[in-house]
């Protein structure tokens, strides 16, 4: 069974359940994505839902990306690590009066405004502070991303932005607002996509709103195609880095763009997933009817995406090299659905073994609560251990 280098021996002063990140793999796998941004003139905005992590954004905004925030606090968080205000996109369906006045107080970059009702609140309090909002107008492309749906987010049905069909009134609406400029388009059409493919049709539905576009007399100067690259959960060992190169490659070979038009992506968990873990120690192995359970000290609370998605993530005893026993893998928590995993092969487990939940830096901390009166788990990064 091939396993993920831990420094265990660090460890075992530390008290668990915790975030681990690799700083190393976070840090190549910025830089592969810098270099094909670069190469092609993209402009990355990090999605800071995927893991706001002060440290882990600290990273990102070293690197030279902008940020893609969804409340009012992650602009903040952004901006507090170190991500210029120029680039930073905030999107999201229900943006407040306070979230669409402190970004306005920011300058930030550009607002991915999702109906018109909002268009016409930001357009109203950019007037009232004596400036003008850029905004992209973002769009549903009716495209499946054939992934979970609780993560697609493209579609007619979904709640998230305009319809193809409303655009002709949108656009003639914007013209009417003083205090709006148009910058360009969004979309977004879902999460953990693993087959390049799949954008495809965004990319044809890109390109025909384009011509539309342009027959109305609407100048573009941003195209915006969000993010939704997936990762490999079953194999981070031996996929550790997302298939940069093909999904950038796509879009460079499918997207025609206009010339000057800048394309912005809003990466997030292909950036952050597979540097982080949650650790967890043994509290108790217990023997049932019919199978053994490995009761863990981290739970639901700690990363809950196996208990709202059915989500997999690989498990490893980092502690044992005994031979392989099939368990059950559950959380302290009082809810059945607690459980990482059922009749889950390990090595042979012990009381005050870790184990490692891997793929876990994206949407993991950041989803992280305090039901049951639990502690938030503290993170750790590999440079600072």
């Amino acid at each position: 069974m091939t396993k993920g280098t831990f420094p265990v021996e660090s460890f075992k002063g530390l008290e668990t359940p915790f975030y681990y990140y690799d700083v190393n793999l976070l840090k190549e796998t910025l830089s592969i994505v810098k270099e094909i941004t670069h190469k092609y003139g993209y402009i990355q905005h990090y999605a800071v839902k995927a893991n706001a992590n002060h440290r882990i954004l600290q990273i990102i905004a070293t690197a030279g990306f902008g940020a893609d925030c969804v409340s009012g606090n992650e602009v903040k968080a952004a901006i507090n690590a170190g991500f210029p205000a120029s680039k930073i996109v905030f999107a999201g369906v229900g943006k407040t009066d306070k979230e669409i006045n402190l970004a306005l107080d920011y300058n930030i970059f550009c607002f991915n405004v999702e109906s018109l009702p909002e268009l016409e609140v930001i357009n109203e309090l950019a007037e009232k502070k004596g400036k003008t909002a850029s905004v992209a107008i973002r769009i549903n492309p009716n495209v499946d991303a054939h992934t979970h749906e609780y993560i697609t987010t493209g579609l007619n049905e979904n709640k998230f932005g305009f319809s193809m069909s409303s655009l002709p009134k949108v656009f003639a609406k914007i013209k009417t607002l003083k205090n709006i400029e148009l910058l360009g388009i969004h979309f977004h059409i879902g999460s953990q996509i693993t087959e390049v493919d799949t954008f495809d049709p965004l990319c044809e539905r890109v390109n025909e709103l384009q011509t539309q576009c342009e027959n109305e007399g609407i100048i573009l100067k941003h195209i915006n195609v969000g993010g939704g690259l997936g990762i490999d959960y079953d194999n981070p060992n031996e996929n550790p880095i997302s298939d940069f190169k093909n999904y950038f490659d796509l879009f460079n070979s499918k997207l025609e763009l206009r010339k000057g038009q800048t394309l912005h992506f809003e990466l997030g968990r292909a950036m952050v997933a597979q540097c982080g873990s949650l650790v967890s120690r043994v509290t108790y192995v217990k023997e049932g009817e019919s199978k053994k359970f490995i009761i863990l000290d981290a739970g639901m609370t700690d990363l809950i995406r196996p208990a709202l998605y059915q989500a997999y993530h690989k498990i490893e005893n980092i502690s044992s090299n005994l031979p392989i026993q099939q368990y059950d893998v559950v959380g302290p928590i009082c809810e059945s659905s607690d459980c990482f995993a059922k009749d889950y092969e390990l090595n042979e487990t012990k009381r005050g073994d870790f184990v490692a939940l891997r793929s876990a830096g994206a949407y993991g901390e950041i989803m992280a609560s305090q039901y049951n009166c639990r502690e938030l788990p503290k993170a750790y990064l590999s440079d600072s251990l």
